[in-house]
């Protein structure tokens, strides 16, 4: 029997990732349930959009442990794939604006219909550019994409960071495996003052400032922004 040669090899099926405009993947929507404590949501998701499946182990993280949002003001969840922390923050802080902030179209329907099944009409799902540029934010919030490779997250940094308020913090949730340490030492570099506030499963809960300014709100004994029950942690 002969054995054909030079068989071209099989084309391998096309992958999307969460941070493409565009996913390439099928919709095939699901809903997830987030309960922490004293929220309770049911989120819609899809597949194309970063925690598809469930939600993400480092967004509970930060829930959980990043201090609460100033009550006013603008606030960001850069990357926010569905909506799950921006809808926690408005939930926390209903007379501030939350500006949910994704490249991926997708999860900024998905985070529209979240936010408004939520009842949380303080959410604004905004691509990038959509973000007018005088504004500065009283905190930002994010499970940052690390994935898209270390030189965009670099680029998406510092392009976000230097909005935030005089005073105002960045609370920022990355996998230790996926180069949170290096990261932070980055930040660093760059000028900004980085403590960690958690060490958790994995997770590195990174509060980022300006030079040498923090807030006193940090550290150990600041209140999170969802209180979890035994049961729920």
């Amino acid at each position: 029997m002969s054995i054909p040669k030079n068989r071209p090899p099989l084309a391998a099926p096309k992958r999307g990732h969460y941070f493409d405009p565009v996913p390439e993947a099928a919709s095939k929507p699901r809903t997830l349930h987030l309960h922490i404590g004293d929220l309770a949501l049911e989120l819609e998701a899809d597949r194309g959009v970063f925690g598809s499946r469930a939600i993400d182990l480092g967004t509970r993280t930060l829930l959980k442990e990043a201090p609460l949002p100033p009550p006013e003001g603008d606030l960001l969840d850069l990357g926010s794939g569905y909506g799950p922390i921006a809808i926690a923050l408005a939930r926390r802080s209903p007379a501030a604006k939350v500006w949910a902030v994704d490249v991926n179209e997708r999860a900024l329907q998905l985070t529209r219909a979240n936010a408004a099944a939520a009842k949380t009409l303080n959410v604004v799902a905004s691509l990038p550019d959509e973000v007018p540029p005088e504004v500065r934010f009283a905190a930002i919030y994010s499970n940052p994409p690390v994935r898209v490779g270390k030189g965009p997250l670099h680029d998406l940094l510092q392009r976000w960071l230097p909005r935030l308020a005089p005073g105002a913090n960045a609370y920022l949730v990355v996998q230790r495996n996926l180069g949170s340490d290096s990261l932070a030492a980055w930040l660093a570099a760059q000028g900004y003052s980085v403590q960690r506030l958690k060490s958790k499963k994995g997770y590195r809960v990174l509060s980022v400032a300006a030079g040498a300014q923090h807030q006193s709100a940090e550290g150990a004994t600041a209140t999170p922004i969802l209180r979890s029950d035994p049961a729920s942690t």
